[in-house]
């Protein structure tokens, strides 16, 4: 049996955490060589007294939206049902660029259409684009890499707005501008920042996960950390068998420790090799696992039944609990160290209050894992925890896109 203190993380290890980010932080906002990537946005924080009709575009994963944003000024987001879900074609995923922004320009051109919005009116429309960009400006970047599955041929090193103008203009869609760009990370930051001046850390712990925040020496330019690829963790046998079996060995190391993405994966490999049930787990059945307060623990049975183990001893589904709650508990921990290092970063005393927006699903839906979060955060701080509020952002990077167009186009 495996010995689950491997996935164990204890006070003294979330501080070497906390120094070895913020060293890789500075290393990166000085230019040197670095797992986190330190990207400058060219986005600041709202003043919350934005107004107006913008329109955003999110896509992070294969499911992506458009939505049309009111902006009341004092704060205030306005009610609008326009909005539209699409799913991007897995061919597309691995297909050249011209197919990949192509259809992307279409499903705009569906959604002007439909809210009968493509004349009488230019939008300034907000880019989520949910992957490693080099931001050359506020409504320009090149794609560093691909994450997630996607593989899109000639994208890799050039401007994504470019790619995507070019599209519009194939499209025939002359009325929108696409005034800024930004990931779903400060998309989150910037819409909960818009309602309250105390946030100044966006979060995403869900298939993926990132980190960003103002950084104070850059004139409160937001900081994209892209910290999922932060590398100086203490790994396990199976982090590193799930690191070498991946699309990308080597890279995004705390990401195969805390996404969504991963974390089900984690979880059965330790799985196989401690009750020989080789069994694709996704991470979505940690939650109904550790959720399960049963006698019998008859969730955890019907979750091993999907996955066709039709029978199962209550022994062994203690044990498949107790697997994941370790998995998750050191994931939950490690996002909260990290968290605190960007806060020591700002405020290296903790003398006042901060908001931290995180959205996606292994935070919002998961059982234990923002009690974790929380319980790690007052263990490092003490009772001065009480000054950092972690809150869900849902669906925030969508409407922090459409800010972040108010932004750029007020400036």
């Amino acid at each position: 049996m495996t010995d689950l203190s491997l996935f164990e993380l204890h006070l003294n290890e979330t501080r070497d955490i906390i120094k070895a980010f913020q060293l890789e932080m500075d290393r990166g906002l000085a230019l040197k060589k670095s797992s986190l990537k330190m990207i400058p946005t060219y986005v600041t924080m709202p003043t919350g007294a934005e107004k107006g009709r913008f329109i955003a575009l999110d896509l992070g994963g294969t499911n992506f939206r458009i939505l049309e944003l009111s902006l009341k000024g004092g704060g205030r987001i306005g009610t609008s049902s326009n909005t539209m879900k699409f799913v991007l074609p897995q061919a597309l995923l691995t297909g050249d660029a011209k197919s990949f922004f192509d259809f992307i320009a279409g499903c705009l051109k569906k959604f002007l259409q439909k809210y009968k919005l493509e004349s009488g009116k230019d939008f300034n429309l907000g880019f989520t684009f949910s992957f490693p960009v080099k931001q050359t400006g506020v409504n320009s970047g090149r794609l560093v890499c691909w994450t997630k599955g996607f593989n899109v041929r000639g994208v890799v090193g050039n401007d994504v707005v470019s790619l995507f103008n070019e599209a519009l203009q194939r499209k025939n869609v002359d009325n929108v501008i696409i005034s800024a760009l930004a990931n779903d990370t400060v998309g989150t930051l910037v819409a909960k920042g818009y309602e309250n001046s105390d946030c100044d850390i966006g979060v995403i712990l869900g298939t993926g996960t990132n980190a960003c925040y103002p950084e104070e020496k850059l004139d409160g330019m937001i900081i994209n950390t892209e910290w999922g690829n932060f590398n100086k963790l203490k790994t396990s046998l199976y982090d590193r068998e799930l690191d070498k079996n991946s699309d990308r060995p080597g890279q995004q190391i705390l990401e195969k420790m805390v996404s969504g993405m991963y974390l089900g994966s984690l979880a059965g490999l330790v799985i196989k090799k401690d009750l020989k049930i080789n069994i694709e787990f996704k991470t979505e059945y940690m939650s109904v696992i550790e959720a399960d307060r049963s006698a019998g623990l008859s969730k955890v049975a019907s979750v091993l039944r999907k996955t066709g183990i039709a029978k199962s001893t209550i022994v062994e589904r203690r044990r498949i609990k107790k697997i994941c709650e370790a998995v998750s508990r050191r994931g939950a921990r490690i996002s909260a160290s990290c968290i605190a290092a960007i806060i020591k970063k700002m405020d290296k005393r903790l003398s006042r209050r901060h908001v931290v927006a995180i959205d996606g699903s292994v935070y919002e839906k998961h059982p234990t894992f923002a009690k974790n979060m929380k319980s790690c955060l007052r263990e490092i701080f003490g009772s001065r925890s009480s000054l950092i509020r972690m809150v869900l952002a849902k669906d925030g990077s969508g409407k922090g896109a459409a800010i972040i167009a108010a932004v750029a186009s007020r400036k």
